[in-house]
């Protein structure tokens, strides 16, 4: 029965605790533990029951609770205490404003996400792209960056897992009942829902807003579930990665093209542009758009503006996990806008082909997003070279070391992941403003002065907190499976709280290789249960609903955890999520990451035990390839590949089991007389002391920050100035190089070696002269190189280095160019010489995908 009018009933706070709602709408508690206790104090059987939701919870307590509270002097103290915390954090000038100025009036960058990890209590996000998400906006509200994140809210957001009798993946969609998130519907100045307009194909959909507060800054999200809208249309933001290719595309839509609409209905105009993976990638041509309208521009002209002033972040290593989208349904959905931008259907979808005119390559999103953007980056320094390695047919003829993708490595928000008794140990030891001193590495010097019995017994107490945790949810697990009363009992015996504890968490991506571990039985068996030295480990994670591979690797260790041998020290817990994930990062005491390298593109949950004083053991894979040394933890490896993945496979699983066996199990259990195993502990120290500040958010949107939003913003400003004069200036210019760089011809080059041409000798500078036809352009259009250094065993220049050659004539005939070339080395090396265009305002030189080698 549809009701005839819908309305929320809001609970009635007695006016001494009016201050609960603001904290409550504010995800500024939920990396606050004081604030987290005050709403647990509430009530902390509900706080448990409706999943650590304080806006949920101040709509379930009654009246009676509410009067009794508000008579509670200990309370009120308390909640005044926290609120006064807020209310100084939220008005005190962060970072970035006394280091760029106070910002225009609204957020300057907009960073776009399709999913975003906050909290349990907003269930977003299905894994690793959502949670560094959630961190990042964290990060930028600490940090003070005037930001405001953009995505989707969805009605199920990601599935819920549950496993059948046998171990296989089942997915639930519960609904989400957004009136008691921490989330509100944005209205106009009339009071009406604000809603969104944006085409798909030949209809029109709609969209509600909603507005979440993450600290200073606010997260929008948008919501196709309308009652003016079609069935199908509502159920474009049902679920998130739900759906086929024709579901893909509308959502991307929705976001890209929806958010950028969304953010000019709020009244607001950032400089820079932000998007977090490709799928946000449309947002780029509704942004031209816009321009081509608004300011009468050409397309090409408002491109630049547009990509001088995008940013884009990649987190994929492999082509086939980039969204790609058939012609067919381009143009089903996007003709009107490639109408509307003034170029035909195949320049529309060329912008995301790596060759033009390429008629059966897809239009791929991460390429639209690589065109439309200056400035790019991998999320790990091995997965910056992978990045750049696997896009070479964007720039081609460019070598894969200085093609334009750069690095900013992933990072935690770390007081959102360390347990609330570390944190006091940070502040008494560390100092109390240890999280803003990311960078600061003399500070963090003081993790070592952290007495090693407090800091073990405050690990130990983590652990012991994860084992009751594991059983209290393995419990619950059999009972929704309808076992028996032997079943739940024994499963009161799983774990031991004093047992060496592993975990391995995350996406059941066959490429994970969860299974490395379980490779040799017999061997795991001996290592799990040999008498005063027993190991346990603890697997949790989902596979994707359509990966059966995946989940087939679930029912096999569900199957080898009920064998006798493992039963009390092999477990898998269901729903993988970030609360799950707070308990085993905060608990075990080693954690394992079995990657295909370098299938991992950074990878953080690594980080977020490290900052926990816990020790990984990992293939040198994305973040760990960069962190790892010896004294932190044990890599499975140096790196090797190999043709057989099965070989590989073997190989690294005996490793592993090596390390274990002769490494990890004896210093774990290597205790002194006061029972402290004192140099595992020295280990957790270093961990803390060496990668809890490094692989901090607040160190990456540091980076973001200073490498890429203030230049792009500078850039942005630059190019629209003087009714956007350069913009034109430039575009005008990159059409004149369009038409006459293919006319470039270098006519000679020469050098001052020895006769032959064939020695030269150590500190002795070669002199290297070029002569160059430059058709119908001037000096002033190109930058004229030398590009030399080590040959390889193939005679190739592999990773060279750039100087620029001097202009030493140019008169009627050739341009004549000059530079020495530095010898400080001996052995074979070799040079060339190559052209690329100039301008002032170009972002990189090779921004423009041209190059002329000689």
């Amino acid at each position: 029965m549809r009701p005839l009018r819908t309305f929320t009933i809001e609970p009635a706070l007695p006016a001494e605790l009016s201050p609960l709602s603001e904290i409550a709408a504010n995800l500024w508690w939920s990396w606050h533990g004081d604030a987290q206790e005050l709403f647990r104090r509430l009530d902390r059987k509900a706080w448990d029951e409706c999943y650590h939701n304080p806006v949920a919870i101040l709509g379930q307590l009654g009246q009676e609770r509410l009067e009794e509270l508000a008579g509670n002097p200990g309370f009120i103290s308390h909640m005044q205490r926290v609120y006064e915390h807020l209310q100084r954090y939220m008005n005190q000038s962060g970072w970035w404003p006394k280091t760029f100025g106070a910002s225009q009036s609204g957020p300057m960058i907009a960073y776009f996400c399709a999913e975003y990890g906050i909290t349990e209590t907003l269930p977003i996000y299905s894994g690793g792209l959502g949670v560094l998400a959630g961190d990042h906006m964290k990060s930028a509200s600490d940090l003070d960056v005037p930001i405001v994140g953009i995505g989707l809210l969805y009605q199920q957001g990601y599935f819920r897992q549950r496993l059948n009798a046998d171990g296989w993946q089942l997915e639930l969609f519960p609904r989400n009942d957004f009136a008691n998130l921490p989330c509100r519907q944005v209205r106009d100045d009339n009071g009406n829902e604000l809603t969104i307009d944006i085409e798909l194909g030949d209809h029109v959909v709609k969209t509600y807003v909603w507005q979440v507060h993450v600290g200073r800054n606010d997260l929008y999200l948008l919501d196709t579930n309308v009652p003016s809208n079609s069935p199908e249309d509502r159920h474009i933001t049902a679920q998130l990665y739900g759906g086929d290719q024709e579901m893909r595309i509308r959502q991307e839509i929705i976001l890209g093209v929806g958010g950028v609409r969304m953010l000019n209905a709020l009244g607001f105009t950032p400089k820079v542009y932000h998007m977090n993976e490709g799928h946000s990638a449309f947002l780029s041509l509704e942004r031209i758009r816009l321009l081509m309208q608004n300011q009468n521009l050409d397309f090409q002209t408002a491109s630049e503006i547009v990509s001088s002033s995008n940013v884009f972040t990649t987190h994929t290593p492999v082509p086939a996990g980039n969204d790609a989208f058939e012609p067919w349904l381009i143009e089903k959905y996007l003709s009107g806008l490639s109408d509307q931008l003034g170029i035909s259907p195949e320049e529309f979808l060329d912008l995301g082909r790596q060759e033009a005119n390429a008629k059966d390559e897809p239009m791929c999103l991460t390429i639209l997003a690589m065109r439309m953007a200056r400035y790019r980056n991998g999320v790990s320094d091995l997965h910056g070279d992978v990045s750049r390695e696997l896009w070479t047919g964007v720039w081609p003829e460019v070598p894969d070391d200085e093609i334009p993708i750069d690095h900013i490595t992933n990072g935690i928000h770390t007081p959102s992941w360390i347990s609330h008794e570390l944190s006091t140990l940070y502040d008494r030891y560390i100092g109390p403003d240890w999280s803003e001193k990311w960078t600061d590495s003399n500070t963090w010097q003081a993790a070592d002065n952290i007495p090693d019995p407090e800091l073990w017994r405050t690990h130990e107490r983590r652990r012991e907190r994860l084992v009751s945790f594991a059983r209290k949810r393995l419990r619950t697990q059999l009972a929704k499976r309808g076992a028996g009363g032997a079943e739940l009992a024994a499963a009161q015996e799983v774990l031991d709280p004093e047992t060496l504890t592993i975990g391995f968490a995350r996406r059941f991506a066959t490429y994970k290789r969860a299974g490395i571990i379980l490779s040799d039985i017999p061997r795991l068996q001996t290592l799990l249960n040999s008498p005063g030295r027993k190991v346990q480990i603890i697997f949790a994670g989902k596979a994707h609903p359509r990966d059966n591979p995946g989940k087939d690797l679930i029912r096999q260790i569900v199957h080898i955890s009920r064998q006798e041998p493992f039963k009390r020290s092999l477990l898998f817990l269901e729903d993988y999520d970030i609360n799950v994930a707070r308990y085993l990062v905060q608990g075990v005491d080693v954690w394992l990451n079995t990657p295909l390298r370098p299938m991992e593109a950074s990878g953080t949950s690594g980080m977020k035990v490290s900052a926990n004083g816990g020790l990984n053991v990992s293939i040198p894979d994305g973040w760990w390839a960069e962190a790892y040394k010896p004294d932190l933890g044990w890599s499975i490896g140096s790196g090797e590949s190999y043709d057989d993945l099965e070989y590989q496979n073997r190989v690294e699983s005996q490793a592993l089991y090596d390390l274990l066996e002769k490494d990890i199990i004896p210093l774990f259990y290597k205790r002194g007389k006061d029972n402290l195993p004192r140099e595992w502990i020295s280990m957790m120290k270093a961990s803390i002391r060496d990668l809890a500040p490094l692989f901090s958010s607040n160190r990456m949107v540091h980076d973001y920050a200073t490498k890429f939003y203030a230049p792009a913003a500078g850039k942005y400003e630059q190019l629209v100035e003087n009714e956007m004069s350069l913009a034109k200036t430039l575009s005008n210019w990159k059409h004149k190089l369009h038409e006459h760089f293919g006319s470039i011809r270098i006519e000679n080059v020469s050098d001052d070696m020895d006769a032959d041409g064939t020695r030269s000798q150590v500190g002795r500078p070669v002199r290297v002269n070029a002569t160059v036809d430059l058709g119908c352009l001037s000096p002033e259009d190109i930058l004229v190189e030398l590009y030399f250094g080590s040959l390889d065993d193939d005679g190739q220049l592999n990773a060279g280095n750039a100087i620029e050659m001097t202009l030493t004539g140019n008169g009627d005939g050739p341009a004549r160019y000059s530079v020495e070339m530095p010898c400080p080395s001996s052995g074979r090396a070799g040079y060339t010489v190559r052209i690329l265009p100039r301008h002032e305002a170009l972002s990189h030189p090779l921004e423009m995908s041209m190059i002329r080698w000689a």
